[in-house]
């Protein structure tokens, strides 16, 4: 008989069993929450595995229309696309080149899935620069922010003219929200939407990623990403994207920046995203090769401890497979 003391208030009985938690669950993952980041390079004629990225390859246009299918068959909510030109030049050409590797793509990707999910572009100069950087280089080797603007808004329109529905602003220019919209509304692509990356850090979680780009940088992006010791900076961005026209805001990298996505989620009108990044994924799956997490239930406690900070979708290297599994 239990004590006439015993608690009455027992928290341990919505967690009893299975079908209870699932029950009480306050926060869930679903495909269409989900973005799969896909990367194509010119000159492969097979895909190549990212040894830095494990389970993610550099696609050729056929392959990338492939697991584009796949990730509509799915159920996933978009794909976001990233080129790797052959040539690079210190002005990022090829981003605005109508044959350019990621227009191409982006016109195959957008003809076999684009009625099944959002085909995003990645609208940035960094993997189209021989210099590796975000923007266009002043005299001094700084980033000119005003001359990266208009990169942008040529980028912008070359891009939509491919027929991506969203453009994913990923090189936080001051600005560049504003200058792409402007841009595309004149050009008649209205109807195109802007994923501005509002709180985008100077991560050292980036690392992988590198490889998927063949980055040609040297240095760091600090002048233009943020300080990862910034909390409030994050808001103030996204506030400003916002001001600018910005239909969509990211927090990115996600699981380092919780408390930046909680911040942006509690007072953003519009859709608040998330990018679990390439240092993140790769963690999980070196601790998981040796044998010191187990994979599966890790990446999706990472993924629901992101949709439970306040992001409405999650771009994560491992959307596919959880789509497959949650189905």
């Amino acid at each position: 008989m239990p004590s006439s003391d015993a608690p009455s208030i027992r928290p341990r009985r919505l967690r009893s069993t299975p079908a209870m938690r699932r029950l009480v669950a306050e926060t869930r993952l679903h495909p269409a929450e989900l973005v799969l980041p896909l990367f194509v390079r010119e000159g492969i004629d097979a895909p190549r595995e990212l040894q830095a990225m494990p389970g993610v390859r550099q696609h050729t246009v056929d392959s990338l229309r492939r697991i584009s299918a796949e990730a509509a068959a799915a159920g996933l909510g978009g794909v976001m696309l990233f080129g790797v030109p052959a040539v690079r030049d210190a002005r990022g050409s090829g981003i605005d080149d109508p044959d350019g590797i990621l227009n191409v793509a982006t016109r195959a990707v957008q003809q076999e899935v684009g009625d099944a999910l959002v085909v995003q572009t990645d609208l940035c100069l960094d993997e189209f620069t021989d210099h590796g950087h975000c923007g266009v280089l002043a005299g001094d080797g700084s980033v000119d922010n005003d001359a990266t603007l208009e990169r942008y808004r040529s980028a912008a329109v070359a891009q939509a003219d491919a027929g991506a529905a969203m453009l994913g602003l990923s090189g936080m220019m001051d600005g560049q929200v504003a200058a792409v919209r402007d841009a595309l509304d004149a050009a008649g692509h209205a109807d195109t939407a802007i994923l501005a990356y509002a709180a985008k850090y100077a991560s050292a979680f980036y690392g992988p990623f590198r490889e998927a780009v063949d980055s040609q940088l040297t240095g760091d992006r600090r002048s233009y990403q943020q300080d990862p010791a910034n909390r409030r900076e994050g808001l103030r961005e996204a506030e400003l994207d916002l001001a600018e026209g910005a239909d969509v805001l990211m927090v990115k990298p996600a699981m380092s920046y919780l408390d930046v996505l909680a911040d942006v989620a509690a007072t953003s009108p519009v859709p608040v995203w998330a990018y679990q990044v390439s240092g993140e994924a790769a963690m999980i799956e070196a601790a998981s090769a040796n044998g010191w997490i187990d994979r599966e239930a890790a990446i999706h406690e990472s993924l629901i401890s992101i949709r439970r900070a306040g992001a409405d979708a999650i771009l994560s290297y491992f959307a596919l497979e959880v789509a497959e599994r949650l189905r």
